[in-house]
């Protein structure tokens, strides 16, 4: 191990190196990875990086899910929920179900279960992958919600699908009624897992004299726990860690310092990046090996990339169908929905902008990991084809999905049904509004509590300039520590006001953060004044 570590540091040099390049290109870094965990493959006589298949998911799930969890808008989900739920569990089955019937038609030998365990692997769109590729490309409010809501649930639909499918093929029966009790359990028990253990570890942070440090290793392990012990309990250990993630997102600013939230934000950025990197090259080194697995069960390397491509069609044309049923339904059983969505002509293609998102990546390259090296006391059958499969339809979907997609909706924007796009420009103004309301707000309040006991005091009369003049005064000399009393409830309250305006459903609850944020760097400036 310890003669490798060079090798290991190569590595990560490697994935900073192809970020730096990926933002040069303006392009998503999962394209780049995917991209070099290929080439990667071609190199003889690296070192092999074996990982337990039963630790795949323990270590890179938890932190990927929980991570993605705190950037999502709860309140955004609430609004799409029906889209979301259908998205993330019935067009999951559908596609599912449609990826095992075209495999178990296509692949010799391959079974219906086979073909389920495959179609739970790659049947949930990337998360990090769709965001990455966005990043560039502009899309309205409405179809960024449901992309982000849909990618924390499809995971914990596809899993359980993927858990079923690999009982019926090491039992050779799968049985309804307990499938349905277990379902129920996965679904009530996980969720309420992930929110109990959420809830001890906010009292934890509350009742403790933590340091942004101290909250960052707690936030780091407690994805791990709900994991854990909702795994253990028989329950998805995927749901837990979303259920108990959006818990404490919405609730961060009642147990998390401005530092721990600063402070977290950047390590989990990095850290996340870094783990999607290193799921990239691990199946990249382990390419060799795969494909040295399906010559020798007597399958040409040519037949397998085909098998690849006819799934990665398959799942393409799948979303693509249910996001035009997802269209469809809307009109026919919410007529009133429709009417304010502005169907027309032209907004039938839109459905293409959702069905084309479909990205996969680094969920689907760990449940492929994640499958058992042996069955029953013999190897699992088609690992290495399925782990094959995998990696193509990722590959295919990155690179062709993901470069194009920023074209398709640039280059077809007026026919696709995005003027959304035009409207969504009044952010910028709203933006304002939200902060002019909001020292108008903190003026009135200091004015109101202070300016008759703090007459001729200096730095109080700063104070009330500083609000009422709208202007950040560079010259800090008059902030004693009575003032920096004054000025972190000034941002206490800011925060309360933006809490409160948060409620209101129309405002995007992005524009919301973004004012946090700066508050929060805002109080660091002034704490170490």
């Amino acid at each position: 191990m310890i003669e490798n570590l060079p090798f290991f540091f190569t590595i990560i040099v490697l994935i900073v190196l192809l970020n730096v390049w990926a933002n040069k290109l303006k392009i998503a870094y999962p394209i780049l990875l995917v991209i070099a965990g290929l080439g990667i493959s071609f190199i003889p006589e690296l070192p092999m990086l074996h990982i337990d298949p039963d630790l795949i998911f323990f270590i890179f799930l938890p932190p990927l899910l929980f991570e993605a969890s705190w950037n999502v808008s709860l309140k955004e989900m609430k609004k799409w929920w029906r889209i979301i739920g259908s998205f993330a569990f019935l067009v999951v089955l559908f596609t599912a179900f449609l990826v095992a019937i075209v495999s178990n038609h296509i692949i010799p030998g391959f079974s219906i279960a086979l073909g389920f365990v495959l179609g739970g692997i790659v049947s949930p769109p990337d998360a990090v992958s769709t965001g990455a590729i966005t990043k560039f490309v502009k899309i309205p409010k409405s179809t960024s919600a449901i992309l982000e809501g849909e990618s924390l649930l499809n995971d914990a639909s596809s899993l359980i699908i993927l858990r079923f499918a690999l009982v019926t093929v090491g039992t050779g029966q799968f049985l309804w009624q307990d499938a349905i009790v277990d379902f129920v359990w996965m679904l009530i028990g996980g969720v309420g897992i992930g929110l109990i253990i959420a809830w001890i570890f906010m009292q934890v942070h509350k009742r403790l004299t933590t340091d942004a440090p101290s909250d960052i290793i707690l936030t780091l392990i407690v994805p791990y726990i709900m994991y854990y012990i909702a795994e253990e309990t028989h329950c998805s250990g995927v749901l837990a860690v979303v259920s108990g993630g959006l818990f404490m997102a919405s609730n961060q600013l009642n147990f998390l310092s401005s530092s721990s939230r600063l402070k977290g934000f950047n390590f989990w950025e990095s850290f996340v990046f870094l783990l999607n990197g290193l799921v990239f090259f691990i199946i990249g080194l382990g390419l060799p090996e795969i494909v040295a697995g399906i010559k020798s069960n007597g399958i040409p390397i040519e037949t397998a990339i085909a098998y690849g491509v006819i799934v990665t069609i398959v799942l393409i044309v799948a979303r693509i169908i249910s996001s035009y049923v997802a269209m469809f339904s809307t009109i026919v059983f919410r007529p009133h929905v429709a009417r304010n969505m502005n169907f027309n002509r032209r907004s039938l293609l839109s459905p293409l902008v959702l069905g084309w998102t479909g990205m996969r990546g680094v969920v689907s390259l760990a449940a492929a990991l994640s499958i058992p090296l042996q069955l029953n006391g013999a190897p699992f059958p088609y690992r290495n084809l399925i782990l094959f499969v995998t990696f193509v339809v990722i590959l295919l979907t990155l690179v062709i999905q993901g470069l194009t997609l920023p074209y398709i909706i640039n280059k077809y924007k007026p026919f696709l049904g995005l003027e959304q796009l035009e409207k969504e420009k009044g952010d910028a103004e709203m933006h304002l509004q939200i902060k002019k309301d909001l020292k108008q707000h903190v003026y009135l309040h200091i004015k109101e509590k202070y300016e008759r006991d703090w007459i001729g005091h200096t730095g109080m009369e700063r104070v009330l300039k500083h609000w009422e003049d709208q202007v950040n005064s560079q010259d800090i000399r008059w902030i004693d520590d009575n003032i920096k009393i004054v000025l972190l409830e000034m941002f206490e309250i800011q925060r309360d006001y933006l809490k409160e305006l948060n409620k209101n459903p129309e405002i995007n609850e992005e524009l919301i953060r973004q004012q946090i944020h700066q508050i929060d760097l805002e109080e660091e400036r002034i704490r170490y004044v």
